[in-house]
């Protein structure tokens, strides 16, 4: 086999070695999320667009709450170009110790998680009532 025979055969090694790579690339993200607060709740939304049910992971735990999702993409035939890849969403915030762990609710819509996070009755605004003499 000639030198350029042999060259030819290694960028062809190389060029499948790269595609068969791409194809197993997952990338790290942290997903866009809006926070709002209510007396009654914390209010989070986060952006996971492609995840499914399934592939959430939603953990309180001593103050940290921790949101992890994996996209993955289901493909057919041979790639000619790719843009989008599996992904790991990956974020983690701090709580407060006032939140109600029992009753905290999630959904998924649109590719937008939602948590309710119930403050604990303790931490809720209460008005005093003021008596007089």
């Amino acid at each position: 086999m000639d030198k350029s025979q042999e060259l030819a055969k290694k960028e062809e090694n190389n060029l499948e070695q790269s595609k068969r790579e791409a194809s197993n690339r997952r990338y790290e993200i942290t997903p866009a999320v809006d926070i709002f607060e209510n007396e009654d709740e914390i209010l989070l939304h986060a952006d996971m667009p492609g995840v499914k049910k399934e592939d959430i992971s939603v953990n309180i735990d001593n103050g940290t709450l921790s949101l992890a999702g994996v996209r993955h993409l289901e493909t057919k035939g041979t790639a000619n170009w790719e843009e989008f890849y599996d992904v790991d969403y990956v974020r983690t915030f701090s709580v407060p110790q006032t939140i109600d762990v029992s009753k905290v609710e999630a959904e998924l819509k649109n590719g937008v998680l939602r948590l309710h996070l119930p403050k604990s009755e303790a931490a809720k605004p209460r008005q005093i009532d003021i008596k007089t003499a």
